[in-house]
């Protein structure tokens, strides 16, 4: 039975009008509504890959479930950007804006790019221990990473 409170993919598309919602990663934005970072696991063989796709690149199984992750991981490249597109809470002119690929904890190679906040730009560092947290942008919730607390 559906989930009553769940958008409808219409609701979906139109909370996310931002992004580009289509049927292989309604799950994944579905997620951010609940604020858990879901990522495609192979039933089959038990990989997981990012961006979402309906078949497993390591098996070719069509047996894929959107699953939760522990946020947990550590900053694998990091990039500091002077200038890009615009969007809310992205400010250029206060220094680089540092944008990261996080090594997942769950699985080597698995990466999710992002931004770290919650701390001075200037100290994140490649290797740096990150944790998965929530802000807002265009009205609708934003996975992003911040310092890993011990």
């Amino acid at each position: 039975m559906a989930n009553p409170l769940a958008p409808t993919d219409a609701e979906l598309v139109d909370r996310f009008a931002h992004f580009k919602v289509d049927r292989d990663n309604a799950a994944f934005y579905r997620g951010w509504l609940a604020h858990e970072l879901r990522i495609n696991r192979c039933a089959d063989c038990g990989h997981w890959h990012q961006p979402p796709r309906p078949m497993c690149p390591k098996c070719w199984s069509w047996n894929v479930t959107p699953t939760a992750v522990s946020g947990r991981g550590r900053v694998h490249l990091l990039m500091r950007l002077y200038q890009g597109p615009s969007a809310p809470g992205v400010d250029y002119s206060a220094g680089p804006y540092p944008v990261v690929s996080v090594e997942l904890e769950e699985q080597p190679g698995l990466r999710y790019t992002s931004t770290v906040v919650n701390c001075d730009p200037a100290t994140i560092a490649i290797d740096m221990p990150v944790q998965l947290t929530w802000i807002d942008r265009y009205a609708a919730p934003f996975a992003v990473f911040e310092p890993a607390k011990a």
